[in-house]
C-alpha cells in the first residue's frame, strides 16, 4: 500500500554511520600520531619529526575518501560532515602548525645569540598560531558556502578551490620536515625563511585566489588497463624519491596559485589598458 499523501515523512537520520566515519577516525588518529611525534623529536632523534611530516602526507589522500564512501553508500550525514571537519582541523591544522614550531623553532640551537632565538621563538609560535586559525577559518568558508567563486576565475570546465585547501597547506608544511629528513632548523636565516613561508601559506588558505581542486577526476568510470600500470610506476617513483618528489609537488601547488593570480591580474591589466579600437593606450602604445 502506497503511504497517505497526509502523513508526515521521518525526518532524516542524524547518526553515525560505520563506514565513512571509520576512515574519519583514522585521520585523526594520524593528526594525534603526527603530534606525539612531533612532542618526541630531537636533535639526536629527528626521525621522529620526519615520521610525523610522513604521516600527515599519507593522511592528505585518505582525507577526501569517507566523503566519496559515504556519497558511494548513500550513508552521507551531518554528523558525518562535522566529523569530517573537526578531523581535518585536528590532522591538517594543529599537528602541522605544532610540527612547524617543534621542529623550525623549538630545536634553534642554545649556542646562537639569546636574544635573537627568544625572539624568533615567540614570533615562530604566534606564525604558527596563525596558521591554525587561518586553516580553520578556511574550513568553516567552505563549510558555510554554498557556491564559492575565486576572484580570479579560470577555465570552465574545471572545479577550483577558493583559496588554498587545508590538507595541501599541510602538505607544504610535511614536506619541508621531510625534505630534511626530520633534520630540525638550527639556523636563525633559515629559521626567518620558515616563518615567512608559514605565514604564506596561512595566507594562501584565506585567500580567494583559485587552486585546482582535481574535481573533475574521477576513478568510478571505464579506464583502460594501462591506466592501472601508469599509477602503479608512479607510487614506485614517489616512493623510491618521496624525498624530493613530495616537496617538488608541494612546493608546486602552492605556487600554481600565485601564478594563476599572477596571471589573472597581468591579463585584467592588459584588457583595461586596450582601447575599445584595438589599440593600446599607455606607454606601451608610443613604442615602435
Amino acid at each position: 500500500m502506497s503511504e497517505p499523501r497526509g502523513r508526515k515523512q521521518r525526518p532524516a537520520r542524524r547518526g553515525m554511520y560505520i563506514l565513512p566515519s571509520l576512515f574519519t577516525a583514522g585521520t585523526i588518529a594520524a593528526g594525534f600520531y603526527a603530534i606525539v611525534q612531533s612532542l618526541q623529536g630531537s636533535p639526536l632523534e629527528p626521525h621522529h619529526f620526519d615520521n610525523a611530516a610522513l604521516v600527515i602526507g599519507l593522511a592528505i589522500p585518505f582525507d577526501g575518501l569517507d566523503g566519496r564512501i559515504a556519497r558511494m553508500t548513500n550513508t552521507a550525514s551531518d554528523f558525518g560532515r562535522e566529523l569530517d571537519s573537526l578531523a581535518d582541523v585536528i590532522t591538517f591544522g594543529v599537528a602541522p602548525s605544532i610540527l612547524a614550531y617543534t621542529w623550525g623553532f623549538r630545536m634553534l640551537p642554545p649556542t646562537m645569540d639569546p636574544v635573537l632565538r627568544h625572539q624568533l621563538m615567540q614570533i615562530g609560535a604566534v606564525v604558527c598560531f596563525l596558521f591554525l586559525i587561518c586553516g580553520a577559518c578556511r574550513l568553516a568558508r567552505f563549510n558555510t558556502s554554498a557556491d564559492a567563486q575565486p576572484k580570479n576565475p579560470g577555465r570552465p570546465d574545471r572545479k577550483y578551490f577558493v583559496g588554498m585547501p587545508i590538507p595541501a597547506a599541510a602538505g607544504v608544511i610535511a614536506a619541508c620536515v621531510h625534505y630534511f629528513l626530520g633534520t630540525p632548523v638550527f639556523s636563525g636565516t633559515v629559521a626567518i625563511v620558515w616563518i615567512v613561508l608559514i605565514g604564506l601559506v596561512g595566507f594562501l588558505m584565506v585567500s580567494t585566489w583559485r587552486f585546482w581542486s582535481g574535481k573533475e577526476i574521477t576513478l568510478t568510470g571505464r579506464h583502460p588497463f594501462q591506466l592501472l600500470v601508469l599509477i602503479g610506476a608512479v607510487v614506485s617513483v614517489l616512493l623510491l624519491f618521496s624525498q624530493v618528489l613530495l616537496f617538488m609537488i608541494a612546493m608546486g601547488y602552492m605556487f600554481s596559485g600565485l601564478l594563476a593570480r599572477a596571471a589573472y591580474s597581468w591579463s585584467l591589466r592588459r584588457r583595461r589598458t586596450r582601447k575599445p579600437d584595438g589599440t593600446m593606450s599607455g606607454p606601451s602604445a608610443h613604442k615602435a
